[in-house]
Order: C-alpha cells, then sequence, then structure tokens
C-alpha cells in the first residue's frame, strides 16, 4: 500500500513536533521557583514611593510574605500611623470586582480588588493617596507603598512659545529655593494609537521634589527625590498650599501605518488541518454588547487596556481625538475621555446608541455596541420624545373624533330641516 507523499510529510511533521513536546517536557524543572521563600521581608518596614495619574489603574504587588501565609490582608492609612486604618479585603484572601461596573468618586472599597496578592484599584482618585500595607489578619505587615495619585492640571497640545517661557521660568524659580527643587518627570511617549490613520501619541508627567531633607523610611530610585504628594516630603516645604502638584498630560498627533498580516505557512497550515484546527480565524474584533439606562452617568473601560498603554475611541467611524474630547476642554460636550483611557457620557441619551470601537497599542480591540433604553415604571416628563409623540396621536385623535361628531351632529341636523320640507310636496 503506497502512502501519498503529502500524508508521509504531514506525518513526519506530526512526529516532529511531538518528540520536541516530550524532548521539552523531560527537561522542565520539577518545581518552580517561589519567588517568596528566595526574597525575604525587611526587618524595617518601609514604603515604596509610587506616582500616578489620577483615573488610572493601580497594581500593587506583594512582594514578600512568609512561607506560611496562604492569603494577604491589604490595610489602607491616609496618614502613617493613623487610627483610621481600612482593611481592603473579604477575609478570604481575594476580593474580585467588575471594573466595568466602577464608577468614578465611589468609596475605596468598591473599587479595590485582590488578585493574586496584589491589590488592583480602579480608577484611582486622588483621595485614594496614602499608605497601603500587605499583611495578614492579625495586624502583621510585609511591604507597604506611598501612593500619591496627582491630577492634570494641565494638557498640552503641543506646546507653545508662552508655555515654554512659563516653564523655564518655574524651572529658575525652583532652583532659586535652598531645601528643595521641584520638577516634572516624563514618561516616554506612546506609540501611536491608531494605525492607518491620523491617531495620538500621549506622555504622562508627574510632579516630583527633590531635596535632601526626606523622610528616610521610604524607598525611591534615588535617595533624594520623591513625588510631591508623598509622605516622605516634610510639611514644611509647603508643597500642598501651591500648584506643585499638578500632573501634565502631552498629546500630539501622529501617523503609522499598520503592520502587515501575518502570513501562515504551508506546513503549519497543513498540520492544523491535520489535527482539526481548520476553523478559519475570527475576522474583525471582538464585539460586546451592553445596555444603559437613559439619562445616567456611563463609562467605557476598553477591554484589556493598561495605564501604559495608548489606547484611542472611534464613535462608529468618527475617530474621538483627545484634542476635542478631553476631558475639561469643553464643559457643553456630556462625551469625553478622562487620563485613564475611559469613555464618558455625562449622562448617556438615546443619540448614543450604537458602535463604539477601541484601539491599543495602535491595533483595534474591541467593538462595544451600546444600547440606551428607558427603564420600566420611571416618571416621564413632557420633554421626553416619547410624551411628545403620544401627546400628539392623543390630540390627533381627539380632533378627529370631534370632527367626526360635529359631521354626523350637522348631517342629523339636516336631514330633520329638508325631511318636512319635501313630505308636504
Amino acid at each position: 500500500m503506497m502512502i501519498p507523499l503529502k500524508h508521509m510529510s504531514l506525518l513526519l511533521l506530526l512526529l516532529q513536533t511531538l518528540s520536541f513536546s516530550l524532548l521539552s517536557t523531560y527537561e522542565a524543572p520539577e518545581d518552580k521557583e517561589d519567588i517568596f521563600a528566595s526574597r525575604a521581608c525587611p526587618a524595617f518596614l518601609v514604603f515604596d514611593n509610587a506616582a500616578y495619574l489620577v483615573d488610572m489603574t493601580i497594581e500593587l504587588p506583594c512582594h514578600c510574605k512568609p512561607e506560611e501565609a496562604h492569603s494577604v490582608v491589604w490595610y489602607y492609612q491616609k496618614k502613617l500611623a493613623s487610627p483610621d486604618t481600612r482593611a481592603l479585603t473579604d477575609f478570604q484572601g481575594t476580593s474580585v470586582v467588575d471594573s466595568s461596573k466602577v464608577g468614578r468618586g465611589g468609596d475605596l472599597r468598591s473599587r479595590f480588588s485582590i488578585r493574586l496578592f496584589s491589590l488592583l484599584i480602579f480608577r484611582a482618585q486622588k483621595e485614594d493617596s496614602g499608605h497601603y500595607l500587605c499583611g495578614t489578619t492579625k495586624g502583621d505587615f510585609f511591604y507597604g507603598y506611598d501612593v500619591d495619585v496627582q491630577e492634570a492640571h494641565r494638557v498640552s497640545f503641543p506646546w507653545s512659545r508662552a508655555q515654554r517661557r512659563g516653564r523655564a521660568a518655574a524651572s529658575r524659580s525652583n532652583q532659586d529655593l535652598p531645601l528643595y527643587q521641584v520638577f516634572t518627570s516624563f514618561w516616554p511617549w506612546s506609540v501611536c494609537d491608531r494605525c492607518g490613520v491620523w491617531g495620538e501619541q500621549t506622555r504622562v508627567g508627574l510632579c516630583y521634589v527633590k531635596s535632601d531633607y526626606l523622610h528616610v523610611r521610604y524607598r525611591w530610585t534615588s535617595q533624594t527625590v520623591a513625588s510631591c504628594g508623598s509622605s516622605a516630603v516634610p510639611q514644611r516645604f509647603g508643597l500642598t498650599q501651591t500648584n506643585h502638584q499638578g500632573a501634565e498630560l502631552g498629546v500630539r498627533s501622529c501617523q503609522v501605518p499598520c503592520p502587515p498580516k501575518s502570513i501562515t505557512q504551508p506546513e503549519h497550515q497543513a498540520l492544523l488541518e491535520f489535527l482539526g484546527y481548520n476553523e478559519p480565524a475570527a475576522q474583525g474584533v471582538p464585539v460586546y454588547y451592553h445596555n444603559h439606562p437613559v439619562d445616567t452617568p456611563l463609562i467605557l473601560s476598553c477591554p484589556g487596556a493598561k495605564p501604559q498603554h495608548a489606547v484611542a475611541w472611534d464613535q462608529g467611524s468618527r475617530p474621538l481625538y483627545r484634542s476635542q474630547y478631553m476631558e475639561g476642554l469643553n464643559v457643553t460636550f456630556h462625551l469625553f475621555i478622562d487620563t485613564g483611557h475611559h469613555l464618558h457620557f455625562s449622562p448617556a441619551t438615546q443619540e448614543d446608541r450604537g458602535s463604539y470601537y477601541c484601539w491599543i497599542q495602535g491595533k483595534r480591540a474591541a467593538e462595544i455596541r451600546l444600547g440606551v433604553y428607558y427603564r420600566l415604571g420611571r416618571k416621564r416628563l413632557l420633554s421626553d420624545p416619547e410624551s411628545l409623540y403620544a401627546l400628539r396621536i392623543i390630540l390627533l385623535c381627539y380632533g378627529g373624533m370631534t370632527a367626526v361628531f360635529v359631521l354626523i351632529v350637522l348631517l342629523k341636523y339636516t336631514w330633520r330641516t329638508v325631511r318636512p320640507k319635501v313630505a308636504k310636496y
């Protein structure tokens, strides 16, 4: 019995793949490395300084813990050694929160999640700044963070000469201060948030202070630099009473071509077909459906987006550029984008129904089909479109019935008036 050459090559390729998998199985180590066993907790609790922008999602990993601790509890303190200490946990070691249902300005307890010993804070606000400690239910602390959440007081679209002169003057005035110097540390420019069309790049600038008089209980990359809102900065500096604590967001236009689509090699495609994985790849992007009541605030998040990602939004085929829809630029718009890449509707209306596309790192990532509905049993106003339509129909029906009634009365009166005269003749 002769085996066709095509089937023979396919069988050899399958055997080669299986042999590679077996070799890799034998070469794999028996036990994985335990990072908690290799990293000891500090004997004296110190705090890592971390600065973020408002509306970002913060992730704070617990870098160390004793081996006997199988779960962690996160604690929050506004000020160090404050009696007002809150435990962020469900006392089972984990708390999962649906980030799509997290609104702005809610309590910290409704915007956090503990996943694999790490604390996640969704849409962090300035009030969330403070100390976060990783420990146990007994109050033993292993690791700590000094979190500084800063608001973007300035959004710059390519800088003008006046802005440059103002920044230079501010830097010169800070250099004259003997105790500290305030400066803005910028993240690198993000990638272009769209490909094939005009897009935008963003970079975040956070406020930092340089001084030789910082508190020694806080750790930073440099021993003389900390964020402006950090507890390591002495209160006598008076930074809380100045305008130095504001962050900055820079936005500029860009245009990059889309990368070519990867082409599967014929040998790999034949192997996939032989193994039964010959289903065609999904066309387009994943589709998400969201229904929301009318006249209530709504916040949309791009699935899979992280704070360091470049995120863009399209309403159908119309791009929503930050140069037009950035929060604070136009107070008359009910649709805007915040510094955490969330799309806000304030509030959602019937005209907002439709498809919204979000981009991540220059690639279209998801389609969100938004439906806006009226709540059952709600109190309607005369200004509602449905109320006006119903009122118009009622008036038309009443007018039509009135006209028919008048017509019947006139015909009856005419018939009674004309009939006797006809009878006489």
